[in-house]
């Protein structure tokens, strides 16, 4: 049930977004006891978010790849608000849908699932994987680490709140970049231990385009 707070929690989450990501340096967060508090305490009212939150209702289970559907975004996305310092909205992927593989340049970021279940299946050094639902806490990334993701909508629809930090940015560098992955480097990480792999920089896929839709929810400021 949505909460009855003066405060709603999406205004809670967009000030402490504010809060924690200004002023902080890529090259120092890893040792930045006050970057990690601020981020400890964001990723706690994270966890507490859920569609009902944002006045967003899971649709029914309809395939993209069904006849009714094939001229509908796969994709879409729901602006909540921007500043200099994040960005935050809502993606949602159809029954089936996929994010491709793409980079977030420079750039923080954290999603959470709202409904559905979603693979977040990183690759290049890191070949990681896993399934998040509404019940999981948020995913975490940095300019460093887990920067390369895809997402894959599973078992229906999925719906997730995306903050970056800071915005996408082309004139400043901040471009989405897509990839493919070619072949396993054939040899492990120094740093992970895991398989390296070679990526090729590719244009955006043909089957994967993103539309806009009204947000729903309780108005943020920051």
């Amino acid at each position: 049930m949505p909460r009855n707070n003066k405060t709603s929690l999406i205004q809670k989450i967009a000030s402490q977004a504010y809060v924690t990501f200004t002023n902080c340096s890529t090259s120092a967060i890893g040792d930045n006891k006050a970057f990690l508090e601020q981020q400890a305490e964001l990723v706690t009212l994270l966890s507490d978010i859920r569609a009902a939150d944002l006045k967003i209702a899971p649709p029914e289970k309809v395939s993209i790849s069904s006849p009714q559907s094939s001229a509908v975004p796969p994709v879409t996305y729901m602006h909540i608000c921007e500043t200099d310092v994040f960005s935050m909205g809502v993606f949602l992927l159809k029954s089936g849908a996929s994010i491709p593989l793409h980079d977030h340049p420079g750039m923080n970021g954290m999603l959470k699932v709202l409904y559905g279940k979603g693979d977040d299946v990183r690759k290049a050094v890191l070949r990681t994987s896993g399934q998040f639902s509404d019940q999981s806490g948020p995913c975490v990334l940095t300019p460093l680490k887990d920067n390369l993701h895809e997402i894959d909508a599973e078992e229906g629809p999925a719906a997730f709140l995306d903050i970056l930090a800071p915005p996408y940015d082309p004139d400043n560098g901040r471009d989405c970049h897509y990839y493919r992955v070619l072949q396993t480097a054939g040899k492990k990480s120094e740093q992970s231990g895991e398989d390296e792999a070679w990526l090729l920089e590719i244009p955006q896929p043909d089957d994967f385009w993103c539309g806009g839709e009204p947000y729903p929810g309780p108005e943020v400021s920051v």
